[in-house]
C-alpha cells in the first residue's frame, strides 16, 4: 500500500526527447569535432584577405564596410530587400537599355530582411552578416565532401584551397556565391549520403538563390534518375520526392517573374537587357578575343590562368571522375560560366561555387611534403590578399 502511495505522488517524469534528435546532434557536434582545424584555416585566411583590403582602404581614406558591402551587385540585392523588387535604372553605356532588378534571385535579400525585420542592423550589415555566416557554412559543407571521398587531410586542404582562390575576396563580399555554395555542398553532401529529402530541399533553395543554383538540382535529378534505374520497384518514394523537390526553386521564381512581365520569356529578356546570353560557341569566341584585347593587363592574365586551371582540372575529372553528383554540379557550372556573354571579369566569380575543380590539387597537396605545402599555401595566401585587394580598392571593374 505504501509502495503504491510513493508511486502515485512522486512527480511525473519529463517527456523524453526522441532518440532521433539526438542522435542527428551528435552527428553535428561529432562533424564538427573533425572540421574544426579546416574551419579555423578557413576563417584564418578569409580574415587575412579581409584585413589586407581594410589596410588598404584606410589607407586611401576608403571605407572597408562600403567596398564590401555596397559595391555593384550588392547595391541590388540591398534595394530589393530594402524596398522590394521593381526598380529599373539606364544603363549608363547602352542608351535606350535598362536594367531591372528581376534578374536577382530573391532569396539572399530576403534574408536579409528578415534579418533586418528581428534585429536592430542596417540592410547592408545584415547582409555581409548573412554571407560570412555562409561563408562558414559552405567551408563546413566543403570539409564534410572532402573527408567522406578521401578524407581528413583532403578535406582540410580542399577548404584552405577554396579561401585562397584569388577572387576569393567575393566570399567576404554581400554577394551570393557564399550562400550558392553553402546550400550546394550540403545538397551534394545529402546525395552522397543518401538523404534524398534534404538534398532536394537544399537544392529548391540553391536554384532560388542564383541563376547557376539550376546545378545543384540537376546534381539531385541525375542521381535520382541513376538511383530509380539501379533499383527500379525498391526505390523509396523519398528519391522521387528530393527529385521533385529540387527543380522548384529555380522554377519557381522564373515563373514569377514570367508572369510579372507577361511572357514566358520574361527573365530571358531581362538577362538580355542585362547585356547576357547563352552563346556557348560565337560567345566564347568573343570572349577569348575580349581577353585578348582588353585594357586591364593584370585582370586579363588571372582570368586567363584561372580559365586554364579549370580545364586542367576538368581534364583531372575525366581522368579519374568523382562521384556523379559532383561531376554533374560542376560541369553545369562550368558550361553556364563559360557559355555566357558579356561581364568577362566576372567568370572566376560565377566558377567560385565550383569547388569539386579543387579536388585535384586537393589530392596532390595531400601527397605533398609539408614543405611544400606550406610553401605553396603561403604563395597562394599572398596573391590572394594581393589580388582580392587590387579588385575592390584599386581596379575599380565589376566583379
Amino acid at each position: 500500500m505504501s509502495t503504491d502511495l510513493a508511486a502515485s505522488t512522486r512527480p511525473p517524469e519529463p517527456p523524453r526527447r526522441p532518440a532521433g534528435r539526438w542522435r542527428a546532434l551528435g552527428r553535428v557536434r561529432a562533424s564538427l569535432g573533425r572540421a574544426w582545424l579546416a574551419l579555423g584555416v578557413y576563417a584564418a585566411v578569409r580574415l587575412a584577405g579581409a584585413g589586407c583590403l581594410a589596410l588598404w582602404a584606410w589607407r586611401t581614406g576608403r571605407d572597408p564596410h562600403r567596398l564590401l558591402g555596397r559595391q555593384w551587385d550588392g547595391l541590388w540585392y540591398a534595394s530589393i530587400a530594402r524596398h522590394g523588387y521593381g526598380t529599373v535604372r539606364p544603363s549608363v553605356h547602352y542608351p535606350g537599355r535598362v536594367f531591372s532588378d528581376l534578374a536577382f534571385f530573391p532569396l539572399y535579400p530576403a534574408l536579409t530582411r528578415a534579418l533586418t525585420t528581428v534585429l536592430p542592423l542596417t540592410t547592408v550589415t545584415a547582409a555581409l552578416l548573412i554571407a560570412w555566416a555562409a561563408s562558414g557554412m559552405a567551408a563546413w559543407g566543403v570539409y564534410a565532401i572532402g573527408e567522406r571521398l578521401h578524407g581528413r587531410r583532403v578535406g582540410t586542404l580542399l577548404v584552405a584551397l577554396w579561401g585562397l582562390l584569388p577572387h576569393a575576396i567575393v566570399e567576404s563580399m554581400a554577394y551570393t556565391e557564399s550562400l550558392l555554395t553553402a546550400l550546394a555542398a550540403w545538397s551534394l553532401y545529402a546525395v552522397l549520403t543518401r538523404r534524398w529529402l534534404w538534398a532536394g530541399t537544399l537544392a529548391l533553395l540553391a536554384g532560388a538563390c542564383r541563376p547557376n543554383g539550376i546545378a545543384v538540382a540537376a546534381a539531385v535529378c541525375c542521381c535520382a534518375a541513376a538511383e530509380i534505374a539501379r533499383h527500379r520497384a525498391r526505390v523509396s518514394w523519398r528519391v522521387w520526392a528530393g527529385a521533385a523537390l529540387s527543380p522548384l526553386g529555380w522554377l519557381g521564381y522564373l515563373g514569377w517573374v514570367g508572369a510579372r512581365r507577361g511572357t514566358w520569356r520574361g527573365y530571358v529578356d531581362v538577362q538580355h537587357d542585362w547585356g547576357s546570353r547563352f552563346r556557348l560557341g560565337p560567345g566564347s569566341l568573343r570572349f577569348a578575343r575580349h581577353l585578348l584585347s582588353g585594357d586591364d593587363q593584370l585582370i586579363r592574365s588571372m582570368v586567363l590562368a584561372i580559365l586554364g586551371a579549370v580545364l586542367i582540372s576538368l581534364v583531372r575529372f575525366a581522368l579519374c571522375p568523382p562521384p556523379l553528383a559532383l561531376v554533374v554540379y560542376t560541369l553545369v557550372l562550368v558550361v553556364i560560366a563559360i557559355g555566357g556573354t558579356n561581364y568577362f571579369a566576372s567568370k572566376p566569380r560565377f566558377l567560385l561555387p565550383a569547388f569539386p575543380l579543387l579536388l585535384p590539387a586537393a589530392l596532390a597537396m595531400a601527397r605533398a611534403r609539408p614543405r611544400t605545402v606550406v610553401l605553396l599555401g603561403g604563395a597562394l595566401a599572398g596573391l590572394c590578399c594581393f589580388y582580392g585587394t587590387y579588385l575592390l580598392a584599386v581596379a575599380h571593374v565589376a566583379i
